[in-house]
């Protein structure tokens, strides 16, 4: 044996600890990874632009990943038409585990009902590896009207017929059609307008130029706790435990304007039953971790995981949901 070389790998590993070992080539820290878990860099796919909800809760997530398995995990921002570029990235990824999307249904299955050509097949170019947690819709309006309240908004509103008008990260979604349903509920039709994701819709609403939006919780939450916008109602059955400080749109007495969507990680077509439970389980013990847990709930995301096959029941059952909200605001597949 080399003595040289050998005092001086102890020397490095006993001073550099973990850094030392993340600094090693990928086939050695390979040696390392769970059982299932491919070796080389771990491609994360996002379908929004950096800064909003899903690009914050993707990177949380990956840090723990990258903590539990040692892979190397990128998170790549790949926005564009409502989150469906990343999944045209995804359908045309290797199917070895190494590229995964973290979706919504706003995206995945709210996509695949509103258009007639989505682009993709939700059952065909998908590999549902699970369930991450359930969010709800919330309206939130401008801190620049005053309006504290779901009864403010609607003095608002009669005293502003010209601004009934609201901001949606993607047309055609439940960030549409709750915003839509809440003003047949209200008897204010209110007309939702496109933005390209949270981040410049937040940004048009703290300088006041545009009154409301609509869109996930998690986008809203930490600008709601730091009071530059007001989050006046939530879409979920019950309050959020996010956010038990927000009313339901139903406990508001607006019942129809209930909607509960999810999150979670896909995969490409036709990816390897053995890679797919591997890809779960990490998932799985990452996100219930007592840490990350809280920082996802600190976002708005009530988690709730679950293997692929309770994460393709639920997203079948949203699927008749998303439809039948749809047909309720008479909106048309594209």
């Amino acid at each position: 044996m080399n003595t040289r070389f050998s005092v001086r790998r102890r020397a490095i590993l006993s001073a550099g600890g973990a850094a030392a070992v993340a600094g090693l080539a990928p086939t050695a820290r390979a040696q390392g990874l769970p059982a299932g878990v491919p070796s080389g860099t771990i491609r994360l796919l996002v379908g929004f632009p950096p800064g909003g909800g899903s690009d914050l809760m993707a990177r949380q997530i990956a840090e723990k990943l990258r903590e539990r398995t040692g892979a190397n995990i990128v998170v790549e921002n790949r926005s564009g038409a409502s989150g469906v570029i990343a999944i045209d990235a995804l359908k045309k990824s290797p199917a070895d585990g190494t590229v995964m999307m973290f979706g919504t249904s706003a995206t995945t299955v709210a996509q695949s009902v509103n258009r007639k050509s989505p682009g993709f097949d939700l059952e065909r170019d998908m590999t549902p590896i699970g369930l991450t947690g359930v969010t709800c819709t919330a309206y939130v309006v401008s801190s620049t009207l005053g309006v504290k309240n779901l009864p403010e908004y609607i003095a608002w509103l009669k005293q502003n017929p010209q601004r009934h008008n609201f901001g949606t990260t993607a047309l055609g979604s439940n960030t549409q059609f709750v915003g839509n349903i809440l003003g047949q509920s209200l008897g204010v039709p209110l007309e939702a307008v496109a933005y390209k994701g949270a981040a410049p819709l937040m940004g048009d609403l703290m300088a006041g130029h545009i009154p409301a939006g609509c869109g996930g919780l998690t986008d809203f939450l930490t600008q709601h706790q730091a009071d530059r916008l007001r989050i006046i109602g939530v879409s979920s059955q019950k309050r959020s435990a996010s956010a038990p400080d927000i009313p339901t749109f139903a406990e508001l007495g607006h019942p129809r304007a209930t909607y509960e969507g999810f999150y979670g990680f896909y995969g490409p077509p036709k990816m390897n039953p053995a890679i797919v439970d591997a890809w779960s389980r990490e998932l799985r013990a990452a996100t219930e971790s007592a840490d990350l847990k809280q920082k996802l709930q600190s976002m708005g995301l009530d988690v709730l995981t679950a293997g692929p096959s309770e994460f393709v029941a639920r997203q079948s059952r949203l699927v008749t949901t998303f439809t039948d909200m749809m047909k309720t605001v008479g909106y048309s597949p594209e």
